[in-house]
């Protein structure tokens, strides 16, 4: 678990949780960016990892064999809902989900904290107007999770 006080309110944070999108936040073309596994294996100490994705490449049986986390393939039909209600599942007040896509607007607007990832692929609009934190690249998204005093001081009230 990870905790956070955010400066200005009197909640403490408890993060149990961790979902993330493949495609355009974890991966680009269906390839992992660099810094991804490591950085999921350190976190998975701390956190319970989820990779959701409609695996467009066919590619995340093979890359994700091997990494402490667990794998949730959608299906094509109403992926906003699926990836939201996911995450109402596991308990969205202890989640943080980190997506980029259209898709991944329900599930960033439904966590404790939805971060929305730039990157190479570019972001949807309409998830970065519902995201909570906005970095460019998924190393800087996870070195957030390791460093939460820079999520006190993007936060704070």
């Amino acid at each position: 678990m990870i905790e956070i006080s955010i400066p200005g309110t009197r909640e403490i944070w408890q993060l149990k949780h961790l979902v993330l999108d493949l495609n355009g936040t974890l991966a680009l073309d269906g390839q992992l960016l660099p810094g991804v596994e490591e950085r999921i294996r350190t976190l998975s100490a701390h956190l319970d990892v989820y990779v959701l994705t409609a695996d467009t490449f066919g590619t995340a049986a093979t890359q994700f064999r091997t990494l402490p986390c667990h794998l949730h393939l959608l299906t094509p039909e109403d992926q906003v809902r699926q990836k939201e209600d996911f995450v109402k599942e596991l308990g969205a007040r202890h989640c943080v989900a980190i997506g980029n896509g259209m898709n991944d607007k329900g599930m960033l607007q439904a966590a404790r904290l939805g971060i929305c990832i730039t990157g190479p692929e570019g972001a949807a609009a309409e998830t970065l107007a519902v995201a909570d934190i906005v970095i460019p690249s998924i190393t800087g998204a996870f070195d957030l999770l390791f460093h939460t005093k820079r999520i006190k001081a993007t936060l704070r009230k």
